[in-house]
């Protein structure tokens, strides 16, 4: 099948971004400027990426409430207009189908934002299993997403729309929020303060046909605050700094979200459960795995898929491993099946590593996020 184009596949290739194939869509992974400097940008003044790949959907109807409860993991009932919640969805057997973030836009509207690469199959799993009347509806191609991040976003925000309506808090959102330069015609956006890089920022969804028009605008507000264009390859770095999961490496149909170290987003205790609960708690007694934060001692970077060993002993496979440009050092995630308690002494004890195409790469057990804001 032929790769998709954003709205805005025609100013990256203008600005030289070197394009990939990701998630069925070409999309930079990086500028001229490097990930390095992109990354750089993010968090110390700003960067603005690409996101009109990810998937939109609005669920609609009286049951609409009740099927996200019964399909989703975490509890939406007390979830007020205007506010975002993050939450996996499971299969039956408790393996992740996605983690998305819903938004409730009115008491039976709510607004659903998937991973790209997961969109037909989110879809068509929610469709399997709401209510008849409840009414689920792709609106993604509708829709262009840009997300600006960074500790100057509010500022390059506050010149492009009015403060008041900018929303305060994370995982808040605004509606028909007018963006616009002195003298252009505005762009009505829904603004949430979200994003995938541990920084403050915002996310502006808005009409496919206004996405050049929102994209150029920013740029242009944010040019002397030090706001730059970033690509895919810094978005990585940055989300695994923040100890945020990307579906495919620390979330898949095979690793449960409690294994994934994201017990906060599973409410067990809701009344009339949801879909995976049971055999997601039967699997963990069974044959519990954990997550586990690793930085690098040695010298080296560490890749997903590669066996973690205590001596000679695999007790693990990596998720996710980069070299960590804030830090300073390598950074990695794994899946273990041994105790934690045991992971941690072998750390202590210095017998923990990485096999990295046969050679061992000292690693020790850290805390997530590797990297907070101040």
């Amino acid at each position: 099948m032929e790769a998709k184009k954003t709205p805005l596949y025609d100013q990256h290739v203008e600005l030289g971004g070197k394009i990939v194939d990701f998630a069925g869509y070409l999309l930079p992974i990086q500028y001229p400027t490097g990930i390095l400097t992109e990354h750089r940008a993010v968090r110390e003044a700003a960067g603005i990426f690409d996101v009109s790949h990810m998937g939109e959907v609005i669920l609609s109807g009286p049951n609409a409430l009740a099927d996200l409860n019964r399909i989703m993991a975490n509890d939406f009932s007390k979830l007020r207009i205007g506010r975002m919640r993050y939450t996996p969805m499971c299969y039956d057997d408790g393996g992740t189908v996605d983690d998305l973030v819903v938004a409730r836009t009115a008491d039976n509207d709510w607004f659903l934002v998937v991973n790209a690469s997961n969109k037909e199959k989110d879809i068509a799993w929610i469709k399997e299993h709401v209510s008849p009347d409840t009414e689920v509806k792709d609106v993604s191609e509708s829709m262009g997403v840009l997300a600006l991040q960074g500790p100057n976003a509010q500022a390059i925000m506050e010149r492009l729309a009015d403060a008041a309506l900018l929303p305060k808090g994370l995982f808040r959102f605004s509606t028909d929020v007018e963006v616009k330069c002195d003298g252009t015609e505005p762009v009505k956006c829904l603004i949430s303060q979200s994003g995938y890089t541990g920084e403050h920022g915002y996310e502006l969804y808005c009409p496919t046909e206004d996405t050049v028009r929102l994209w150029n605008m920013i740029l242009a507000a944010g040019e002397d605050l030090g706001l730059i264009p970033c690509g895919l390859g810094a978005r990585d770095t940055l989300r695994l700094e923040a100890g945020l999961p990307l579906y495919g490496n620390e979330l898949t149909a095979e690793i449960t979200p409690l294994e994934a170290g994201l017990s906060w987003t599973i409410r067990f205790d809701k009344e009339d459960g949801f879909i995976g609960a049971a055999a997601m708690q039967e699997r963990y007694a069974a044959a519990p795995r954990n997550l586990v934060a690793l930085k690098v001692s040695g010298r080296g970077i560490v890749r997903p898929e590669q066996n973690l060993l205590i001596g000679d002993t695999q007790v693990g496979v990596t998720l996710s491993g980069t070299m960590s440009p804030t830090l300073g050092y390598a950074i990695a995630t794994a899946l273990v099946t041994v105790p934690v308690a045991e992971v941690e002494q072998a750390s202590a004890d210095g017998t923990l590593a990485v096999d990295v195409r046969g050679r061992k790469i000292g690693v020790e057990v850290t805390e997530l996020p590797f990297y907070k804001r101040g």
